[in-house]
């Protein structure tokens, strides 16, 4: 099973749960329309990695940088960056025929993970990803549709939340694709104060 550090600690999360369609600049970007409920999915243990692809099997990733919340006791208690590596055209042509996302979203290696910082709530948590020095991505829990106690009130209602899941928050604007030799670097920040930070090079 695969791990994440939070603070010292290796955590094996049994599962990821992920928030789409969360901020409206990204929805709008992507030509998707605003969904009527919270748009849920999943990804396994199996999709956590530590190397940041530009493609699998031919195809091309895209990737979608997010707030990322560790659930112990059903609450958020630590907070680090995470990467969403999609397989874009895949995902285009499963929707296009009412198919579920899994082979575009749950591959192995399709999340990438900074070390987790314990936080004591969620309020004003924010994300940047820069992208070979370049501010790509940025975002916090303001803009989103459903803040983090929504999400969480939400999947209550039809999953249990295991001491070390990971959830997912959604992405803002800015996504797109992984090019080999790109340098990436995630934060996560809450208010000034830097919680988390990783760097990847695109392989």
């Amino acid at each position: 099973m695969n791990t994440v550090t939070v603070d010292n600690t290796r955590i094996t999360p049994s599962k990821i749960v992920c928030v789409g369609r969360n901020y409206v600049a990204h929805i709008e970007e992507l030509g998707n329309e605003v969904p009527e409920q919270m748009v849920v999915f999943g990804k396994p243990n199996s999709a956590i990695g530590h190397e940041l692809r530009s493609s699998l099997g031919g195809e091309p990733l895209h990737y979608e940088g997010e707030i990322a919340l560790l659930i112990e006791s059903g609450k958020p208690v630590a907070a680090g960056f995470g990467l969403d590596l999609t397989k874009r055209r895949l995902q285009t042509t499963l929707k296009e025929r009412g198919l579920p996302w899994e082979r575009a979203k749950a591959f192995d290696g399709a999340a990438l993970f900074s070390r987790f910082s314990a936080i004591e709530d969620t309020t004003a948590l924010s994300l940047q990803l820069w992208v070979n020095d370049e501010l790509r991505q940025s975002g916090g829990v303001e803009l989103m549709m459903y803040p983090p106690a929504e999400i969480l009130a939400q999947l209550s209602e039809f999953t249990s939340l295991e001491d070390g899941d990971i959830v997912m928050t959604g992405t803002p604007a800015g996504v797109g694709r992984v090019n080999t030799g790109d340098r990436f670097t995630g934060r996560v920040l809450q208010g000034s104060r830097l919680l988390a930070e990783q760097s990847w090079l695109a392989r």
